[in-house]
């Protein structure tokens, strides 16, 4: 198996890359998938937003040839705080963490970075990356809520983001696409729906659903994860050039 094979096979929470790989590929673009660790109802795995963004990520270095590193996975989930497993991080401290691996990287030599963030409670990480690109330095946050669009009305996905909100239709069906051994037996009976979440940082989700699940997941789908990815990679090219300093247009 050439170490090109080996690459495309370990997507996933931990690349496995050696040095030599990395040295060869010469990127100057890095991408750190950023999940979260939070309850998803009964079906999901805690570990749901992160295995998320590590897909999302693992399709764009498929694509791209970009530096993948390990899933920071502890971050923002303090409204999830009622349910059994959910951890958290202060929001100063997940701030930090990838203002370090930023510097950290660029003293390696590369000195552009791609957040790819599975979690909406990680609100900070746009703050990173305004004060970064503020400072000259080369940041970016991916996706944006226009490439979830695009690839919801792609994937053929029938709710809409504002009802998909946790543990619905998008997660499901990338779950059942690309790590179909984590999907337990219950989402096809679980869909619950709470469209108007106004107070949603003041009282959390515990105020909004008895299982944890805002969405729509009985009708999530292997075929739909699978387009979501394939759209979501598409949309990173735009990304792509404009950090590379190519000609692209920032409207996308």
């Amino acid at each position: 198996m050439s170490g090109s094979d080996i690459r495309s096979t370990a997507y996933g929470l931990l690349p496995a890359d050696t040095t030599q790989d990395v040295r060869s590929r010469n990127s100057r673009i890095a991408v750190l998938p950023v999940g979260s660790f939070e309850q998803h109802g009964p079906y999901l795995p805690l570990a749901t937003d992160t295995l998320v963004a590590c897909a999302i990520a693992g399709e764009i270095a498929a694509a791209h040839p970009v530096h993948l590193l390990p899933a920071v996975t502890l971050s923002c989930s303090h409204e999830h705080a009622a349910w059994p497993g959910t951890v958290s991080i202060s929001s100063v401290t997940l701030h930090a963490v990838v203002r370090d691996i930023a510097e950290s990287l660029r003293r390696s030599g590369v000195d552009t970075l791609v957040l790819v963030n599975g979690h909406g409670g990680n609100y900070v990480l746009g703050n990173v990356v305004q004060e970064s690109s503020a400072r000259g330095e080369r940041m970016a946050l991916f996706p944006a809520p226009e490439d979830w669009e695009t690839a919801r009305e792609r994937a053929g996905v029938r709710t809409s983001l504002l009802t998909d909100m946790h543990a619905g239709e998008i997660e499901t069906s990338i779950l059942l696409h690309a790590y179909p051994e984590m999907v337990r037996p219950g989402y096809e009976s679980a869909d619950f729906v709470a469209d108007d979440r106004r107070h949603l940082l003041t009282v959390g989700m515990a105020a909004y659903t008895d299982s944890g699940v805002i969405g729509r997941p009985s009708l999530g789908s292997a075929e739909k994860g699978k387009a979501l990815l394939a759209s979501l990679a598409d949309s990173f090219g735009a990304y792509f050039s404009l950090l590379k300093g190519e000609e692209a247009d920032p409207a996308g």
